[in-house]
């Protein structure tokens, strides 16, 4: 009956409704990069987190932030250091100069705040990608065209308005819920008593209700990817000349 749909390549995400859109926001979608672009799956999303820690990916750690440690252990001070363990560990302490992208022994995580990554909410369908939905603090890229600026992870321009959405089917007063915990400041896990199904694809051609046709960039080169395997294949598209 409820789907969430997230058509990567028309920077848009949909609660459906009984095959009817009841609400849709813009999005953002990961960069058109190796290991930036934001993958094709279905999950369920089960839970929303509220004034969540960022959990800064390995990926990003050892090759984004380390190198800048090296030159400057300042770099990124909103940023925490812990160890395996989940001991804090001062920068002060640590030769970053000493380790690699193999080497380096900690992670780095951002508090709950107003400028963490993820915003004040985050979406979660736990999947093999670790890809999720979320705010951002960087709210002017919801008004470029072409919205390829992630890590692979899939950023809502109106996510409040997308979580009342989502909780308008348990509670009473959504809006006063999510913003009670909101104000708390505290990370706080919100369970959906329904789970439901979050379809990530990739269209270039999505029609209407009323069967008009519209077209979307191909962002990532995957539809010539397969145009160019067809055609190795032997498959001759022939021009409609009706």
């Amino acid at each position: 009956e409820r789907k969430i749909l997230v058509n990567l390549t028309d920077f848009t995400a949909k609660i459906i409704d009984n095959g009817i859109v009841t609400f849709q926001t813009r999005s953002v979608v990961g960069a058109d990069e190796d290991d930036r672009r934001s993958p094709e799956f279905s999950d369920l999303m089960e839970h929303m987190v509220i004034n969540p820690t960022w959990y800064v990916p390995r990926s990003i750690t050892v090759n984004e932030y380390l190198p800048e440690l090296q030159v400057d252990p300042t770099a990124h001070s909103y940023l925490t250091l812990f160890a395996p363990d989940g001991t804090t560990i001062p920068r002060e302490e640590v030769d970053f100069t000493l380790f690699d992208e193999d080497t380096f022994p900690f992670e780095m995580k951002q508090t709950p705040s107003t400028s963490n990554a993820l915003g004040m909410v985050k979406f979660m369908f736990p999947n093999r990608h670790n890809i999720y939905l979320h705010d951002t603090p960087h709210k002017t890229l919801f008004m470029k065209e072409q919205r390829t600026f992630s890590h692979g992870c899939i950023r809502l321009q109106e996510p409040f308005e997308f979580a009342y959405a989502l909780l308008a089917l348990q509670s009473e007063d959504p809006v006063l819920e999510f913003q009670s915990i909101l104000k708390t400041g505290q990370e706080t896990t919100v369970a959906l008593n329904q789970p439901v199904p979050v379809h990530i694809i990739y269209r270039t051609a999505v029609s209407t209700g009323e069967g008009r046709m519209g077209y979307r960039r191909d962002i990532y080169g995957r539809d010539a990817l397969i145009f160019a395997a067809l055609s190795e294949a032997g498959v001759v598209i022939r021009q409609n000349q009706g």
